[in-house]
């Protein structure tokens, strides 16, 4: 029998962050404080610690208040190593050098504890729609992990005018810019709607991450 399950033994790495596989995030910590998504931790190993960290702070509480950005994180500290993941979604690492990542806060799984972050309002979504117009800006050095609904696309928004909906985009560069593009008609009410009537207009030099998917619903309470 242990031959059989040999294919999921742990595995080894010299980075604090890795794929343990693509559902599933390791952390050796090692004295080391990182923060996750409130939730996010499924095992652990060794001598850890957990912290609430709510919204990090009375500024970042106050943007929480006024835009609805759900980041709520949790600090996690000690020697041992952490298992992290998001209801099976995939789970990549992007490893930041002096740089700057914004991130749909709810794609957002786990950062090192040195990494700034705050809440960003984009340019003129006005009161149009909520979901996907305020996002987790994240700057320094260190490991970001983020998740996706399924395997995304890495657009190159030089390269072309590029577009993408609010609920599918998942992150993007340093260097991007992003503004809102209205196509509103009757016809675009029809359905779903605010995906193909509301997009990211995404310019500037770097790339944008897009899921397949629109989100998963969330189940009513």
């Amino acid at each position: 029998m242990d031959n059989m399950l040999s294919q999921f033994d742990e595995t080894t790495s010299s980075q604090a962050f890795s794929l343990q596989n693509d559902k599933l995030l390791k952390v050796a910590l090692n004295g080391m404080t990182i923060q996750s998504k409130h939730g996010a931790m499924v095992a652990y190993q060794g001598d850890v610690t957990f912290t609430h960290a709510g919204g990090g702070g009375l500024g970042r509480m106050v943007q929480k208040a006024v835009t609805g950005e759900g980041t709520t994180l949790t600090k996690i500290s000690g020697s041992g190593e952490v298992f992290l993941a998001d209801t099976a979604k995939d789970i990549h690492i992007i490893r930041l050098q002096s740089d700057k990542l914004t991130v749909n806060g709810s794609s957002l799984l786990a950062f090192d504890a040195g990494i700034d972050w705050s809440i960003e309002r984009m340019k003129g979504a006005g009161a149009m729609v909520g979901g996907g117009l305020f996002n987790t800006s994240l700057s320094g050095t260190g490991a970001v992990a983020i998740t996706t609904d399924g395997p995304p696309v890495r657009l190159d928004v030089a390269s072309a005018p590029t577009f993408v909906d609010p609920q599918a985009v998942i992150a993007w560069s340093s260097g991007v810019t992003v503004s809102i593009k209205t196509a509103m008609s009757a016809k675009n009410l029809i359905g779903r709607g605010s995906g193909e009537s509301i997009q990211l207009a995404m310019g500037g030099i770097g790339w944008v991450l897009v899921q397949p998917s629109e989100g998963r619903p969330v189940a009513a309470g």
